[in-house]
């Protein structure tokens, strides 16, 4: 600011240069829209590698075209996308209602795979939610008051349950209005669950009272008596007691052994120092019983808790153990394991249930709608993509598939992005290919490509057996490594644009079938001697001969769309800037800064920054009433590299040296 002197001495000011630096933006973030095993419904989630995508949505899925593109998509170059989850009629959330309170039948809280986006609890559906298991216990700071939560996923591999993952949240109450309420900690934090209370029988209790709880899971014992001197009650070396596993659900016990206190010397004086030797006891009761043999006991507080094992073959998370006297040893009794001294004999885990996947999407829920985000709109809420895949709508009837794609590359053309069409499988062929365009002519558009034939890949959830598959997710992978390589004018094409991880494809063209296709604006794919599956094509689907469109190439689109969103990010400082020759001066300062930039890295044709590209923004471009009515208008063309899409070679043989 002016600095006004006051005194005698230096004065500093600080001049703005003027100079505000335009960033080009991105030019290879994907979108991938359809159905997935798993992850929230009608919300982008943004993923780079493949490990995210398995993470967030249970990786490839037999039933979803789209997972092998986004497979395909790493493997041959992408590295950033957004995934959407379309949800369907049939999608059904996993949950269950933990029990609890004083009387130990009271609704708590309910559970519902799901995660937290965007500050808003969104769903998780799907059968992969029946997986996931809730256990509670009460090793807290307050163990008369607060509560932990352990979410784990589950899943049976080989026989064996296997953890996939956990989450634990400690010292919870369900209190209201405070810190560590169960439901504000949980949805906070959980990647796979949310709480709620909606619609729950049993309302909070008023005044509040502590013990209004999820109950805790596995055998819990009743309080431990005081021992004399405060140390362990007396449980002599030998002493024997009953253990039961039963299945639950009325069905008959599983297995009843007895159990024998074996201190090997040691006599442990406290509960902590006995409780290694009651869970040894435990586990040597029948070793050829995983459930035993994998059994754990904690101390709580002035409680035992016996839990199951549950890593091993047949885990029953509804089994429960129960312990009694044998014979004339009372050590069961003694340490309040009976259930006649009130013992909780509790599941081993609260089990989420009645999720359910959904049938495939149909048109509806592909396109959704734009006031709800659902479907295509759910990228509403994405600040930028720039290629955009649908596998699921090529596998759709012609007019459902039409509506899906028209309306997607309208969506695409809003957003300045690419769109790639995939074909059925029932394109296999030359003659089903033109049949395809002919059906097809209202999609031909300029943000928009079609690659022929779908691509043969090893399924690796059918054995490794080659099968049909789209092609946008490979293209798209494609585009973005060329982009990193060479730059977004690079044709993604040519024999150093290779099809990674593809065994074949469906239809193997001859050169005279690629001239067949390639002026009618259809993208071949091709196996070459040496070079192997290639992309031979870099032509838009409004870039047919007859057509003869400034957009006939791909690069040439997709250049033009980079400069269109690099310079509306980059010149939104314009706005309400006074509307004269200095502000003028600024922007062509600026903007031929960026479009210098891009001359020098070979974006451009022409020898000169003259004949590569021009910016204007002066009295000729800005008239007098332009600058009543607010309006700065500026002028940016340039000169675009078009692919060397025909090399013509002469050849000519020379008659020798005659002199004349």
């Amino acid at each position: 600011m002016p600095t006004s002197p006051t005194f005698p001495g230096v004065y500093i000011e600080e001049i703005p240069s003027g100079v505000r630096t335009i960033v080009g933006v991105a030019t290879s973030i994907a979108a991938f829209v359809d159905r997935f095993a798993r992850g929230p419904v009608d919300a982008p989630v943004r993923i780079f590698s493949m490990a995210d995508f398995e993470r967030d949505f249970a990786g490839l899925d037999a039933a979803s075209a789209a997972s092998y593109g986004v497979r395909q998509f790493f493997l041959n170059g992408g590295t950033d996308a957004y995934v959407v989850r379309v949800r369907t009629a049939d999608d059904v959330a996993s949950n269950a209602v933990l029990m609890g309170g004083a009387a130990g039948g009271a609704e708590i809280v309910r559970v519902t795979a799901g995660r937290r986006l965007g500050g808003q609890a969104v769903e998780d559906p799907g059968s992969w939610g029946n997986g996931l298991r809730v256990e509670v216990d009460y090793a807290t700071t307050d163990p008369a008051e607060l509560f932990n939560l352990l979410v784990s996923e589950v899943a049976e591999e080989g026989g064996r349950m296997v953890v996939r993952r956990t989450e634990t949240f400690r010292n919870l109450t369900m209190e209201p209005d405070r810190a560590n309420n169960a439901i504000e900690v949980v949805n906070a934090g959980s990647k796979m669950v949310q709480l709620d209370r909606d619609g729950l029988a049993d309302a909070l209790p008023d005044p509040w009272d502590p013990t209004f709880r999820p109950t805790a899971t596995g055998t819990l014992s009743g309080d431990l008596p005081a021992a004399p001197g405060g140390g362990a009650p007396v449980v002599p070396d030998g002493s024997q007691f009953d253990i039961t596993v039963n299945p639950g659900g009325g069905a008959a016990d599983l297995v009843t052994v007895t159990a024998t206190i074996d201190y090997r010397g040691a006599i442990p004086e406290t509960y902590a120092a006995f409780r290694p030797f009651l869970e040894a006891a435990i586990r040597a009761a029948d070793r050829n019983n995983a459930l035993l043999a994998g059994a754990t006991v904690q101390l709580t507080g002035n409680r035992f808790r016996a839990l199951l094992g549950r890593t091993g073959p047949g885990f029953e998370p509804d089994a429960v153990i129960r312990f009694a006297g044998a014979a004339a040893d009372t050590t069961a009794t003694d340490l309040v394991l009976t259930a006649a001294a009130g013992a909780t004999e509790g599941d081993q885990m609260f089990v989420l249930d009645d999720g359910a996947d959904g049938a495939a999407p149909d048109e509806g829920e592909l396109r959704g709608t734009r006031a709800a985000k659902a479907g295509l709109y759910a990228l509403e809420d994405v600040d930028q993509f720039n290629i955009l895949c649908i596998p699921r709508a090529a596998e759709l009837d012609g007019p459902d598939m039409r509506a899906v794609y028209a309306e997607a590359e309208q969506y695409c053309e809003e957003r300045r992005a690419f769109l790639l069409l995939d074909l059925s499988p029932s394109e296999a062929s030359l003659d089903a290919m033109g049949t395809w365009l002919d059906d097809n002519a209202n999609l031909r558009h300029r943000n928009a490509a079609v690659y022929f034939p779908r691509i043969r890949l090893a399924d690796p959830l059918s054995q490794n057996r080659l099968a049909s598959f789209a092609a946008s997710g490979t293209m798209a992978g494609l585009y973005a490594a060329t982009d990193a390589s060479r730059g977004v004018w690079k044709a993604p094409a040519g024999t150093d644009s290779r099809l990674r991880n593809v065994q074949g494809l469906d239809y193997v063209l001859t050169d005279r079938e690629n001239g067949v296709l390639n002026p009618l604006g259809v993208n071949c794919l091709r196996t070459l001697a040496v070079y192997g599956n290639v992309a031979w094509g870099a032509r838009t689907l409004d870039g047919a001969d007859v057509q003869a469109s400034d957009w006939k190439y791909v690069p040439v689109r997709r250049l033009a769309l980079f400069l269109e969103e690099s310079l509306y990010r980059g010149t939104k400082w314009v706005v309400f800037e006074p509307n004269d020759e200095p502000l003028w001066a600024q922007i062509r300062l600026n903007i031929g800064a960026f479009m210098q930039n891009l001359f020098r890295q070979g974006a451009f044709q022409g020898r000169t920054p003259r004949e590569a590209y021009l910016v204007k923004c002066d009295r000729e471009t800005t008239t007098q009433d332009d600058i009543n009515r607010g309006v700065v208008n500026i002028l940016v063309g340039f000169a675009p590299l078009k692919p060397a899409e025909f090399v013509i070679i002469r050849i000519q043989q020379l008659a020798g040296q005659v002199e004349a």
